[in-house]
């Protein structure tokens, strides 16, 4: 598989932890882009194999700086490349999955599933988002930031060039 992670974060803590590991194995490279942790999150990310990426926080945040940041960091034999938040947890079988929808569909740009959260009955919160997570499948005009991409698609728009 030539696909490649790159994923974002600020203090995850144990959730980057739950994060990296359940990459382990299933991506030939991670890239941890850090916000300014100040948690242990960037030796955590270290300690799991993942090249850390700091940015530089005098200028203004913004996850999409953090992808791009992240994106140009990436080895040039990926073929795709998995965006995701620290705060997340990758499924089993979805890369797999995603990798097969782009494979099958080289027109696709994007492979993005149903984001879930993971306790929904903590609070009136968690269900307000897990309810609005809550879209339709099939073809899209926009998705999250958690998503498989082609990098060809995103080479095509300049979204992989060094900033």
């Amino acid at each position: 598989m030539s696909i490649a992670a790159v994923v974002i974060g600020r203090n995850e803590g144990a959730r980057l932890v739950a994060c990296l590991e359940a990459l382990q194995g299933r991506v030939g490279q991670i890239v941890y882009v850090d916000s300014g942790s100040t948690d242990g999150s960037v030796a955590a990310a270290e300690s799991a194999g993942a090249q850390v990426i700091p940015l530089d926080m005098t200028q203004p945040f913004t996850a999409a700086r953090a992808r791009n940041a992240g994106l140009a960091a990436l080895d040039a034999g990926a073929e795709y490349v998995q965006l995701l938040d620290g705060d997340c947890v990758l499924r089993d079988g979805w890369l797999e999955t995603a990798k097969a929808f782009l494979d099958e569909n080289p027109k696709a740009a994007v492979a993005c599933g149903r984001r879930r959260e993971r306790h929904p009955e903590a609070s009136l919160y968690n269900a307000l988002v897990d309810d609005e997570w809550d879209t339709p499948v099939g073809q899209a005009k926009a998705c999250g930031g958690d998503a498989l991409m082609r990098l060809s698609a995103l080479r095509e728009v300049g979204a992989t060039a060094r900033r």
